[in-house]
């Protein structure tokens, strides 16, 4: 059975914490799926309406975190750290079932998620997976911002920038291949924030759930988190984090390199809604053959099902 099948994970996982924003206490419980039902989220603090699917184009906020809204407005917010999780290790399936709007922020990064899956245990179908091919280069510019993705043979490239006006975090460059190089310090690199940005989030009703113990605090050029820096580019690593999270609404593995220089949700959300409009960008394949070899994602390996 070929590792490129569908995954999913053997036992439940239960988790409790808080929301970063809204500041509320939530379980949250990650049950086993069946091949080709993907992510599916379930806010089980509500009666009816409540599966909300993750999807591109049914983001409905991307300024400080990921949310999906369904058509009957119901949301589930803070997102990217877990579907970042879900990418990395490849889980295509599974119900994600909480009892508030946003999901627990753990620790401020994926790393506990990453434990819990693996110590869950990955089951693997028969079913084979799907990826979305670049096909043709795409690109945005904000300003000072701008994001590209354009085609690949074989992986999919992350090359992430960020710039800093403060002297500690800087500028920040890292370019990774998410399915060859070793995520640990992705997985492990925490969300941030400037200390005279707190005040500013606090009145509008953000981050109401954040604290020393889940986010890395920046205070000229000092950390205020007793536990200081995990990895030497843990900033924009934790970047990097966010858009493996984000890119995976697009409901399946990219093959493509994607570039970003000051970036964030709404610019990769943006992104993507510019490629799946035009059918040209892209096309949806399936892995045909139960074993691949090195060359991993060579197109004579793959059918269309577009």
């Amino acid at each position: 059975m070929s590792s490129l099948n569908q995954k999913t994970i053997k036992n439940k996982i239960y988790l409790k914490g808080i929301g970063l924003h809204t500041g509320r206490k939530v379980s949250m419980k990650i049950s086993p799926s069946d091949p080709n039902s993907g992510i599916i989220f379930k806010r089980i603090d509500l009666k009816g309406n409540n599966i909300v699917i993750p999807n591109v184009f049914n983001v409905t906020n991307a300024a400080y975190c990921t949310t999906i809204t369904n058509e009957n407005g119901v949301s589930v917010s803070t997102i990217e750290h877990l579907m970042g999780a879900f990418y990395g290790i490849g889980i295509d399936n599974a119900l994600v079932e909480i009892d508030s709007q946003e999901l627990p922020i753990m620790d401020g990064s994926a790393k506990i998620f990453v434990e819990e899956i693996l110590k869950s245990g990955i089951e693997i179908s028969d079913t084979p997976i799907r990826i979305v091919k670049i096909e043709k280069e795409v690109n945005l510019i904000k300003k000072e911002k701008n994001i590209s993705i354009k085609p690949s043979k074989l992986s999919l490239e992350i090359d992430f920038e960020i710039k800093y006006n403060n002297a500690l975090i800087g500028n920040q460059r890292n370019i990774i291949d998410v399915y060859k190089s070793d995520l640990k310090d992705i997985y492990n690199s925490r969300t941030f924030c400037l200390y005279e940005d707190i005040k500013k989030l606090r009145s509008a009703e953000l981050a109401l759930g954040g604290s020393l113990d889940n986010a890395i605090v920046v205070k000229e050029n000092k950390i205020l988190n007793e536990e200081k820096l995990r990895n030497e580019k843990e900033f924009v690593n934790h970047k990097i984090l966010d858009c493996m999270g984000d890119l995976y609404l697009s409901g399946f593995k990219i093959i493509g390199n994607l570039h970003c220089s000051q970036g964030g949700h709404m610019l990769t959300n943006e992104l993507l809604r510019k490629v799946f409009e035009n059918n040209s960008n892209f096309s949806i394949l399936e892995v045909k053959e139960k074993t691949i070899p090195n060359t991993f994602f060579n197109k004579r390996h793959l059918r269309s099902i577009a």
